[in-house]
């Protein structure tokens, strides 16, 4: 008998998208990333500028992938109305870094996911993160061991960065990447069976 079930994509080059994804015992049939201009607006805010990204990468993908379910997200680290997003280069990762050093910031992510019958749903959640105040020894260790690159912020939550967290509070799997309850409930309430 045929598999009939529509497939799944995710639009996310990200491993933590994908384990997060395995955790609750989905596998996507495809990965598949958009290749979009990530820019943030002038006067952009931090919840508004995620939900924009992570629909403008949905789209892109369900034009590619129409008859499948598309799964997006992003996220980004904000310090008030800043947006910090992937640093380019050590320097600028050093930088983020000191800024988040000493004080409490908030990770911010969307959900996007779309039906093959043109139906989307989004969520986005925000949680509130605290980091110790940082010695300079120890941002060029964290430094050294490359994990900022790729990250917004300039680090991961459950990487090498983790001993520096003093306390979190909100979704734990949105702060790494993709918070599956909402996930999970969007996936369920656009027919995905799983």
């Amino acid at each position: 008998m045929p598999n009939n079930k529509p497939k799944l994509v995710l639009g996310s080059q990200s491993p933590r998208r994908r384990d997060l994804l395995k955790q609750i015992g989905i596998t996507p049939d495809v990965i598949h990333a958009a290749d979009l201009d990530e820019s943030v607006r002038p006067r952009e805010l931090p919840a508004p500028y995620v939900l924009r990204v992570a629909k403008e990468k949905n789209a892109a993908i369900a034009e590619k992938f129409p008859d499948a379910f598309v799964i997006t997200g992003d996220t980004t680290v904000a310090v008030g109305r800043r947006i910090l997003g992937k640093a380019a280069n050590e320097a600028e990762a050093k930088e983020m870094l000191r800024l988040l050093s000493g004080r409490a910031h908030k990770i911010i992510t969307a959900v996007v996911v779309r039906a093959p019958n043109g139906k989307v749903g989004h969520r986005t959640t925000t949680s509130r993160v605290k980091v110790k105040r940082l010695s300079e020894k120890e941002l060029d260790n964290f430094i050294a061991t490359g994990e900022w690159e790729d990250c917004a912020g300039a680090y991961k939550f459950q990487g090498n960065f983790a001993q520096y967290i003093l306390n979190a509070e909100g979704s734990i799997t949105g702060i790494i990447g993709l918070p599956l309850h909402e996930t999970s409930a969007l996936l369920r309430g656009l027919g995905y069976d799983f």
